[in-house]
């Protein structure tokens, strides 16, 4: 047996112009701000004041601060669902000794003791990082991402130099 329902159709036409400004407010006071709880997060990790903010056109930020020995780096590219909010520490330069090895280890250490971030090379540098879009991005989210990448690097940068350090 198959029912049939009705379409459910929304007309503003009852609205008056007040009305459909005050919706439009209400949907913009109930979008995340994403700088604000970046920066709220950065703040409860940063117990030494070392946290500096970079601005660049159209909504870019790029955010450094200390967590214990690690230097972590939070990056907006902008607000829109296609930017990206990326999360990473340097904890050890290249080349080291023994890469055999240490790339073994990363990548276990990936697959068991990093959660939604991971170990990653860039500029001869071994990393940590999370990265996402925007999109759908939620304040548990961003606090989340922050908060693993500088505990996994502040973790793992001093014993990692010691063992492969060049």
């Amino acid at each position: 047996m198959t029912t049939k329902q009705p379409a459910t159709e929304i007309s503003t036409q009852g609205l008056s112009t007040e009305d459909l400004i005050t919706n439009e407010q209400i949907e913009d006071a109930t979008a995340v701000n994403y700088v604000d709880v970046i920066q709220t997060v950065i703040s409860s990790l940063d117990q030494d004041d070392t946290a500096m903010v970079s601005q660049g056109e159209e909504n870019k930020y790029l955010w450094k601060f200390k967590y214990g020995t690690a230097e972590v780096f939070v990056q907006l590219t902008g607000i829109t669902d296609d930017d990206t909010f990326t999360v990473w520490s340097n904890v050890l330069k290249l080349p080291a000794k023994n890469e055999a090895q240490l790339m073994r280890k990363l990548l276990e250490m990936n697959w068991s003791e990093t959660f939604e971030s991971h170990f990653g090379i860039v500029d001869n540098q071994v990393v940590v990082l999370s990265s996402r879009t925007v999109a759908e991005l939620s304040p548990g989210e961003i606090s989340r991402a922050i908060t693993i990448v500088a505990t996994i690097a502040d973790n793992n940068d001093e014993p990692l130099q010691a063992e492969y350090g060049s």
